[in-house]
């Protein structure tokens, strides 16, 4: 039996089996149908019996393709792993660092922590990936970028967390609203007012319905956004009160609203910079965590 096959191969089945279509599954890995038919077919001659069974109206893995999925689904992952792994040293020597960082850091504290870093690199390149928190721990993990801005990841195993600061929550509201003056709120008060939000399943969701949950304090909330940008905006327009991380105030001061801390409970997380446990760090990406200490030190004192 030949135990051959090629990643090509590989991909065909994987976009067969997730797209349950030849015709889809061709656009995906870019192949004609003869093409696609034939990948599957010396996969399934070098395993040594059938991954899909096929009838007029549908296309169904069979148990061996089933268990096979998981398989390929993983090669495939490492695969693609160590390729982008070895791009991104050699792209170290180009002169290059990827980040990866969530927005709300993005928009408030970094552009003073690149600031400080291009005076003393000024011909590196550095791609800042914005994405949510939950995924800038991914990206480290996989080694797409060796630094990552999130919250605590909790215990990772492969990860290494140093914590920068606490954030907490503030009310964000509209310069005319009637507790705009106070210095500070309780949730409680939240319970009767409109509030605007991210959506669930953000992390920061979750973080506050559970905690509120152990206080017995149930919020209602009116209007639901993926980016605090666009919470920010609702608020300034008078929409309601804005529930966001206090790494937001200069955001939501920029976009016309007001803050004040939000307490009774104080609910609060540690942001800290996420790095893969066992990669040496490039003297880039040592730079970047350098200047993320000094600005965020400098900031809180």
């Amino acid at each position: 039996m030949n135990h051959h096959f090629t990643v090509k191969q590989l991909r065909a089945f994987i976009a067969v089996a997730k797209t349950r279509s030849f015709t889809e599954a061709c656009e995906q890995v870019h192949l004609s149908q003869p093409a696609l038919s034939i990948a599957i077919k010396n996969l399934e001659d070098a395993l040594g019996g059938k991954l899909l069974v096929r009838t007029t109206r549908a296309l169904r893995l069979t148990p061996e393709g089933e268990a096979f999925y998981k398989t390929a689904m993983r090669l495939i992952t490492d695969w693609d792993d160590a390729f982008e792994e070895v791009q991104s040293r050699f792209s170290l020597f180009r002169g290059k660092i990827a980040i990866s960082c969530m927005p709300s850091f993005a928009v408030n504290q970094l552009p003073n922590v690149l600031l400080k870093f291009r005076e003393k690199h000024p011909d590196i390149n550095v791609a800042v990936h914005d994405v949510i928190a939950e995924e800038v721990v991914e990206m480290v993990r996989i080694g797409r970028v060796e630094v990552g801005i999130s919250f605590d990841p909790g215990d990772a195993q492969d990860l290494l967390f140093e914590p920068l600061f606490e954030d907490s929550f503030i009310a964000a509201l509209s310069a005319d609203h009637p507790l705009a003056k106070e210095r500070q709120l309780t949730w409680s008060q939240m319970v009767d007012q409109e509030l605007v939000t991210l959506q669930r399943p953000s992390s920061m969701r979750l973080q506050i319905d559970r905690e509120l949950q152990k206080e017995d304090i149930n919020l209602t909330v009116s209007f639901e956004a993926h980016q605090f940008s666009t919470v920010g905006r609702l608020v300034a327009k008078g929409l309601g009160i804005g529930l966001v991380p206090t790494i937001c105030t200069q955001q939501m001061k920029e976009l016309g609203s007001v803050c004040v801390p939000l307490v009774e409970p104080t609910i609060s997380r540690k942001v800290g910079i996420i790095t893969r446990k066992r990669a040496a760090l490039s003297a880039a990406a040592q730079g970047i965590v350098n200047e993320l200490k000094n600005v965020v030190n400098g900031a809180s004192s």
